[in-house]
């Protein structure tokens, strides 16, 4: 297939490009965890190297795969500040001597260069060892945590069926002693997405001020002799959402409740990945946040082996772009299938999507979640009503943050209004 046929923005711009800035996602143990989500959309992923045990001794990035990736990622960054993001799994599986590795190897191919680093953790693994190694050499850490101790161990377990809550907290714990920098990725499903107010609230009282919220929207094959039992957008097959999914009206009212908190008290002092990046919309410049943003962004998702896929969210063999170890990652980030990867977000915007006065700030949502089909029998997001609860609910308040920054005032002035 010519992917060229159907660009909306040059292929050939990107690819001439001498180095085209990108982001890693790094899975150093792949998919081996410790512990047993059942809404994970990852764990699941062992089933892409069969014969092997899964099993972290199997899984864990080897040193000339580690070396190499490492050494190409600085070379091909145009910029000055490089951020590695070390994700799972659970990364802290490897233990702290492995991460000491990791710095030496980026000093000695810094070339001048800063590195910062990014640790995506579940906290049960973090001990004064780990919090001290971790704030010592500046790791920002990505602290999974849902809420409350009932809605956090509703879905977040050891394999033997004991929650994870209480080794989370200790985590935090052991972050504030030492001084770590943390902010929170919570994962929005059927049962935390009914108490907004209590989960913001708690994410709150523990330290956090960067929360992340994500949704959960994963759809299951009903065939079980699929290889994989979660699968994209554009299996065809038939399919059942998860039971832990949050749906559109409830994911709506959770933005909902936390916004009226938050415009009151909280702007300027905490931050939240929709808004902030609603804001930015509101203000005419593109959402970070790839979902909201109007081409996928370029993110590569690397596994233990080198592997490498267009997107965390899309390791699916369809969307391997090749092996850091027999191509070099930079021309795997402008090669054809990434690039028309980015763009098919956009191509394949449903002239709904395309006509909502919304589509500025909402970017038709992540190409996984459109599997809904509307009257014209196109696909939109399975959020899309919760999307568009949410905007209509904070448009003037929005529209008044976005005009104080244009005034070049802070848009914590809105606290300031009445009504």
């Amino acid at each position: 297939m010519d992917t060229r046929k159907n660009a909306s923005f040059s292929f050939e711009q990107e690819r001439k490009k001498i180095r085209r800035s990108f982001t890693i996602m790094v899975k150093t143990g792949g998919p081996i965890c410790n512990l047993d989500c059942d809404y994970c959309y990852y764990l699941e992923k062992e089933a892409l190297y069969p014969g092997k045990h899964p099993t972290l001794p199997f899984f864990k990035m080897p040193d000339n795969v580690l070396e190499k990736l490492i050494r190409e990622y600085i070379l091909s960054q145009p910029q000055e500040q490089i951020e590695f993001v070390w994700h799972g799994g659970e990364p802290a599986l490897l233990g702290v001597e492995y991460f000491r590795k990791i710095l030496d190897i980026q000093k000695k191919q810094a070339d001048g260069k800063k590195i910062l680093n990014a640790f995506q953790t579940n906290g049960t693994l973090i001990d004064e060892e780990w919090a001290n190694f971790l704030a010592e050499n500046h790791f920002l850490c990505g602290l999974s945590i849902d809420g409350p101790k009932k809605y956090h161990d509703n879905h977040r377990r050891y394999p033997n069926g004991k929650g994870s809550w209480d080794k989370a907290m200790e985590c935090v714990k052991l972050f504030q002693k030492y001084g770590v920098e943390f902010n929170t990725m919570s994962v929005v499903n059927a049962s935390n997405s009914k108490q907004p107010a209590l989960v913001y609230n708690f994410l709150k009282s523990i330290g956090s001020r960067f929360m992340q919220f994500t949704p959960i929207v994963e759809r299951i094959a009903l065939d079980e002799t699929e290889p994989l039992s979660i699968v994209d957008n554009r299996y065809s097959k038939a399919t059942a959402v998860m039971n832990e999914n949050v749906n559109a009206t409830d994911w709506g009212n959770f933005l909902c409740r936390i916004f009226d908190i938050w415009v009151k008290k909280d702007v300027g002092t905490h931050f939240i990945n929709y808004f902030d990046n609603t804001l930015a919309a509101y203000a005419g410049q593109q959402p970070s946040l790839c979902s909201m943003a109007e081409y996928c962004g370029c993110s590569l998702a690397i596994e233990h082996n080198g592997d490498t896929y267009c997107c965390d969210h899309f390791v699916f063999p369809e969307y391997n772009v090749g092996n850091i170890m027999t191509t070099p990652i930079s021309e795997m980030a402008k090669s054809d299938k990434q690039l028309f990867f980015e763009q098919h977000k956009k191509d394949t915007l449903a002239r709904q999507c395309q006509a909502c006065e919304y589509l500025a700030a909402c970017g038709g949502d992540c190409p996984k979640n459109r599997f809904v089909k509307n009257e014209d029998g196109e696909y939109i997001s399975y959020l899309c009503e919760g999307f568009k609860m949410f905007f209509r609910h904070t448009r003037k308040h929005f529209e008044f943050m976005a005009d104080e920054l244009r005034h070049h005032r802070a848009p914590a002035n809105i606290m300031n209004q009445k009504g």
